[in-house]
């Protein structure tokens, strides 16, 4: 069971918060479920992005050690990339970002860059921002993120 502050606990919650209307609960199992459409493939062209920037090559083994998945999972996942034009490869050689890849890479990087200087923010210690950012980067609306923005600019603004 999970311990909660005092002042927030389910029971708590209004019953609008609870249990919303149908239509708006549906909107939100369905943003959720976009999101996890999406979130392997861009935690995949962001660490291919990053291993191309450090290193200067993106290998699958690298990828597969990096992820922590077997070179068949690797291999499974750039198929899928590859038919959605985002990366290209040749035999026996590294990984490459496509225009699209890479575009999506770059908004990737952005959005964790926001999160985790959000959670940074807030206190939250730097490994456990950095696991929680590698999560809630793919979930957070631009709405919530431009605000967690504004929030990070703020803080910053305030200990200087």
């Amino acid at each position: 069971m999970t311990d909660f502050p005092n002042d927030v606990t389910p029971d708590r919650l209004c019953k609008a918060d609870a249990l919303p209307p149908s239509d708006q609960h549906a909107r939100q199992y369905a943003a959720v479920r976009s999101a996890h459409e999406t979130e392997l493939l861009e935690d995949y062209v962001e660490l291919i992005a990053d291993l191309l920037q450090h290193q200067g090559e993106a290998r699958s083994t690298d990828v597969a050690a990096r992820m922590g998945v077997s070179q068949a999972t690797v291999s499974k996942t750039v198929a899928r990339l590859k038919s959605l034009e985002l990366v290209s490869s040749k035999p026996y050689r590294s990984l490459f970002l496509t225009e699209k890849g890479e575009a999506m890479a770059a908004m990737s990087h952005q959005r964790h860059a926001i999160v985790l200087k959000f959670l940074r923010a807030l206190g939250v210690s730097d490994h456990t921002a950095r696991i929680d950012a590698e999560g809630m980067e793919h979930h957070a609306s631009q709405e919530t993120l431009d605000i967690m923005q504004r929030f990070s600019r703020e803080q910053e603004r305030g200990s200087s």
